[in-house]
Parts: structure tokens; C-alpha cells; sequence
């Protein structure tokens, strides 16, 4: 699917394959005022390649290189997010990329006895745009996709020096779990996991 990029840097994509659009729960101010309205966020499955997907992901690198003096090194093959076996999500506010997300097959990750997991990977919000309900969201939308595809729980790694990142999760049910994957004898990486079964 083709997308263009206005010189203002405003998406316009040609059609709505591929979209969901969703209202944030949090709500923001109006021009600093006491007044209030929810965002609308537009989700759109893109490949890892899209402009706007490369966009934010090195706005997350630079991200990453401010708190922890480094870039993530973590292997990504673009693949890994192909359907069925991943999605690699962006979230549009007003037509401008603001939020990503995405997720990957990961089977060599138990999570309470089951192995049909998926990764958390690229969970970013443009700093403007934190605290409206958009990282939420994303999130919820990226389990919904995994647990379609037949995931049973979401699993992620995420860091010490970003408090408010640990807090979503923490608060959608994460919980602590042994270190996995490319940062686990990393002593400022933290690993996750929720279930994605229904509850018994």
C-alpha cells in the first residue's frame, strides 16, 4: 500500500486499508485552557521500512542513546513483523505520526506454561503527545492483533530510566519475569509479561 507524505509533514494515506481508529481514554487540554477533548488516534499497519515507521524509530534510538549512552542493538529482521507472525503499527493524530508500536512471534519465551508469545518491540510516543492516553492504546491494540493471530501472552523488555514506560505496563497487567532475549544480563533492563487468556 502506497502512503504520501505532505512537505508539512502530514500523512495522507490514499485509502483506509489497514486502519483502526480509536479515542484514547486520557484527554487533553484545549489551546492551555481548563477545557478538554479526547484524542483520536488512527492506527495503521505499515512495514518497518515506511517512512513514517523509520521516522520514529530513530526518534526512539535517540531516545534510547540520551538515557542509556547507547543505541538498541537488538537484532530486527523487517520479516519479523510480516503477517501473521508480527505487526509493526503507527498511530496518527490530525494525519501526523506520533506513536509506534509493534510485536513478534516469540516461542522460546515460557509465560506461565505457555510458549505462543509475542514481543512488545518499538513502544514510543512523541514526547508532545505523552500522558494523552496514546501509548495505551497502542498498546491494547498491538495485544488485541497478537491474540487474534493466536499469541497467549505478550512479553517485552523495557528499561529502569524510563519509569513512566514501567508504569503503562504495570498498569495493564504486566508483571515481572526472568531476562530474556538480547539485554538480559543487562542490570538496567527489565523484563515483563501478561497473559493474554481469558481469565479462568
Amino acid at each position: 500500500m502506497t502512503h504520501m507524505v505532505q512537505d508539512d509533514g502530514v500523512h495522507t494515506p490514499p485509502s483506509q486499508m489497514n486502519q483502526v481508529h480509536q479515542r484514547s481514554e486520557a484527554q487533553e487540554p484545549i489551546n492551555g485552557s481548563d477545557s478538554v477533548q479526547p484524542l483520536d488516534i488512527t492506527i495503521e499497519r505499515l512495514p518497518i521500512t515506511h517512512p513514517d515507521a523509520a521516522l520514529l524509530v530513530e526518534q526512539v534510538q535517540q531516545e534510547y542513546l540520551a538515557l542509556y549512552g547507547l543505541r538498541d542493538e537488538t537484532p530486527i529482521d523487517p520479516s519479523h513483523f510480516d503477517d501473521p507472525h508480527g505487526d509493526f503499527l503507527v498511530g496518527y493524530v490530525e494525519g501526523r505520526p506520533v506513536a509506534t508500536g509493534a510485536w513478534r512471534w516469540r516461542t522460546d519465551v515460557v509465560v506461565d506454561g505457555c510458549t505462543l508469545t509475542a514481543e512488545v518491540k518499538r513502544m514510543y510516543v512523541v514526547p508532545r503527545m505523552r500522558g494523552a492516553g496514546l501509548g495505551r492504546a497502542m498498546l491494547a491494540h498491538m495485544e488485541e492483533s497478537a491474540r487474534a493471530t493466536g499469541a497467549e501472552a505478550m512479553v517485552l523488555e523495557t528499561g529502569i530510566r524510563q519509569p513512566e514506560a514501567i508504569e503503562l505496563y504495570e498498569s495493564s497487567g504486566y508483571r515481572p519475569i526472568a531476562g530474556f532475549g538480547f539485554h538480559k544480563d543487562v542490570p538496567l533492563s527489565r523484563s515483563m509479561a501478561r497473559s493474554l487468556l481469558p481469565p479462568d
